[in-house]
């Protein structure tokens, strides 16, 4: 049978190896004689903040003993949350995950214990301490699994949010496995929870999941909509709980069909739906931050109908999306870019020359991978519509032989997706590399053809796949 080590005789050989007394070694740890013989008799259990002050004392790193209190105090020990929680939140403050991981697995056969593992991972969610946050909700989901509780399907929406990144196929896996538990969510909380998913399907351009979430969402907003403004019924806490102005999910739900229709190429049907969050006189709050919302509605559907229109063959609105351009206040990075994206599918697709708009735009250029993203939309969306808009420039400077700022936007277009782990449109670029590659200079092969191998040396890797080379 292996002999676990305990602390307290760590502890102890080092006071002898030092020759210190426990009075002396208590001055140093900034202990008192009696706490300190307590933890060496075994007469005391010991605390997180305690094992810190040794650990300090003895001039090793911290968190050194984690794994030793871990074995000493919370396996096969009845759980002692005022001890656990603590220590919980030190390891979090040290990245000490591997040690959450062991705690979470030693204490969850009992569900007694979810509540408060909720309550410490929420804190620890507040706090941007994400990856030790996933351990807890991750460790309550997998216990209460079969509790179709509403917590369960919250840790799950902790889940999905906290694993969301730059990998495109681990985002649809992501969304795919939170979808379900959409429904068991607190009927306000689903709200936010469909958006969430509508962007993230977005992003994949997965078109026909978007209008289902946009669908969803619409419907139970209007229902909430409606019972706050019932007479005999107080709903004023709902709007505290959600990102947004209840009247903002039923319009941003019209914002995306109009988006599915606009990628399916039905551009009335789409036109339908941008004047519907266009008109919002419906709109019973008259409050300061509802007309805000209400006024970047109609600013995005004023530049919708434009683009619509430009999209679907109709040239002449271009200078009136230009002239929009110039005219639009508070203009962000990424509304630049989207602005500069749909000009270009409408240059490849109609074959415009629009060389003289680029250069309203260089800067934005130059700054395409500058973004900093912060809730999903701008995490999700943002990136692909850069990644996008990367390889319509490369088309349109391709396909007017200006060669080098082709392969430029290219290599950048072609980066990007493999970044966001997006295979389709990867492939999509390498295609058109290869279409134009006798116009490449040698340099920009050789880039293309190491940037390919590199790609193929970290699938290698990540799938296992035998590197038989000789």
């Amino acid at each position: 049978m292996k002999h676990t080590p305990t602390i307290r005789a760590e502890l102890d050989r080092y006071l002898q190896q030092e020759g210190l007394s426990l009075t002396q070694f208590g001055h140093i740890a900034d202990m008192n004689r009696g706490a300190v013989s307590a933890i060496v008799t075994g007469n005391k259990p010991l605390s997180v903040n305690q094992l810190d002050r040794i650990t300090e004392a003895m001039g090793l790193p911290e968190g050194h003993f984690y794994d030793l209190f871990i074995e000493n105090y919370i396996i096969d020990h009845p759980p002692n949350m005022r001890r656990i929680e603590p220590f919980l939140f030190r390891c979090a403050e040290l990245d000490k995950l591997d040690a959450i991981r062991r705690v979470v697995g030693a204490i969850m056969d009992n569900l007694l214990y979810s509540p408060k593992l909720f309550e410490i991972a929420e804190e620890l969610l507040s706090q941007e301490k994400n990856a030790a946050a996933l351990l807890l909700y991750e460790g309550i989901a997998e216990a209460e699994k079969y509790q179709h509780s509403e917590r369960l399907a919250v840790c799950q929406y902790r889940i999905f949010t906290i694993q969301i990144g730059d990998d495109q196929s681990q985002n649809l896996k992501a969304a795919t496995l939170f979808e379900p538990f959409v429904e068991r969510l607190d009927e306000i909380d689903q709200l936010d929870a469909l958006k969430d998913l509508a962007n993230v399907y977005r992003s994949l351009r997965k078109w026909d999941k978007v209008d289902e979430m946009a669908r969803q969402m619409r419907t139970k907003a209007e229902i909430q909509y409606s019972l706050k403004h019932q007479e005999k019924r107080e709903l004023r806490d709902i709007e505290k709980r959600t990102r947004g102005p209840l009247f903002g999910y039923i319009a941003y739900a019209d914002l995306l069909c109009a988006g599915v229709y606009e990628a399916q190429g039905d551009y009335h049907q789409a036109l339908q739906y941008t004047y519907a969050y266009a008109n919002l006189d419906w709109v019973k709050e008259t409050d300061e931050d509802t007309q805000h919302w209400i006024g970047l509605f109609k600013h995005w559907a004023k530049a919708n109908i434009i683009v619509n229109k430009l999209l679907s063959g109709d040239i002449k609105v271009l200078q009136e999306y230009i002239e929009y351009i110039d005219a639009a206040e508070d203009t962000t990075q990424e509304d630049k870019v989207i602005q500069l994206l749909n000009i270009m599918i409408a240059a490849n697709r109609y074959d415009i020359d629009v060389s003289n708009i680029i250069k309203r735009f260089e800067a934005d250029i130059v700054s395409l991978s500058q973004h900093s993203p912060s809730d999903i939309y701008t995490q999700q969306v943002v990136p692909d519509y850069f990644a996008w808009c990367g390889y319509e420039l490369a088309h349109y400077y391709l396909h007017r032989n200006s060669y080098d700022d082709g392969f430029k936007h290219l290599m950048y277009s072609m980066v990007s997706y493999h970044t966001l782990n997006n295979e389709t449109y990867f492939i999509n670029c390498m295609g058109l590399f290869l279409h134009f590659r006798e116009h490449a200079t040698p340099e920009t092969k050789a880039n293309f053809l190491n940037f390919i191998e590199k790609v193929w040396m970290n699938n290698v890797k990540k799938n296992g796949t035998v590197d038989r080379r000789s």
